[in-house]
């Protein structure tokens, strides 16, 4: 019998469905009762994590609390964030549930040494590259992991903010392009999409890089952590 997956989501919107599709996508399933039971609590109204972070903004940890609480109450036997930034707040949160979270950087980071690769960059908000939680994740993992310098984070920053959080269809990617390029000279052989914002861009506008997405990293291990089968 499968665990029934909850998703702590709103952060955005677009990125909780992101996270939703790769579950269903990533679940070998002939007929609907195949798949996963997954619990979704996509709440907008949860304060911005970077803000938070970096600013003096308002913790969003009790929305988050709340949120998880919410989905365990409707019986999810596991959790999973749809957003990199809020693993900030993970160690907050785990002790106060009764149920385990999935830590999508630390996953992103098994992963990644799993591959093989020797060096990756994290393109991410400044609050996840600031906050340490992916510096922290790789530490130890034998993977390298570069950052982009100002002008590229700047990029990253417009490219999440400006475009898909504010559903733009078109965007000037060409800052981002040049961002990556610069990364992969310095060897990286992957860009870690380190927002889940990120993955929907690159899909969007076909971006460069070979991504490492940790949205369909979280993905794949929660149909695995829950039981199910991996298409």
């Amino acid at each position: 019998m499968t665990k029934t997956i909850g998703i702590v989501g709103g952060m955005g919107p677009l990125a909780t469905a992101d996270l939703f599709t790769k579950i269903i996508h990533f679940t070998k399933a002939a007929k609907d009762q195949d798949h996963i039971h997954v619990l979704i609590d996509s709440n907008p109204a949860v304060p911005d994590r970077t803000a938070a972070i970096l600013h003096g903004g308002e913790d969003p940890t009790p929305v988050l609390l709340q949120s998880c609480k919410n989905l365990e109450s409707m019986g999810a036997d596991l959790l999973i964030m749809a957003c990199n930034t809020a693993h900030y707040f993970y160690d907050r949160l785990q002790p106060a549930l009764h149920i385990p979270m999935l830590h999508m950087p630390r996953e992103t980071a098994r992963a990644a040494r799993e591959k093989g690769y020797g060096k990756v960059a994290l393109l991410a908000t400044d609050g996840t590259v600031q906050s340490g939680v992916y510096r922290h994740a790789f530490e130890g993992s034998g993977v390298e992991l570069l950052l982009p310098d100002s002008a590229g984070q700047k990029a990253v920053m417009s490219l999440i903010y400006d475009c898909v959080k504010a559903g733009l269809t078109t965007f000037d990617t060409g800052p981002v392009v040049d961002a990556i390029r610069r990364l992969q000279a310095a060897g990286a052989e992957a860009m870690v999409l380190g927002c889940t914002e990120l993955p929907l861009a690159f899909q969007q506008f076909n971006l460069p890089g070979n991504p490492l997405d940790p949205t369909e990293v979280l993905a794949r291990r929660a149909v695995e952590e829950a039981g199910g089968q991996l298409a």
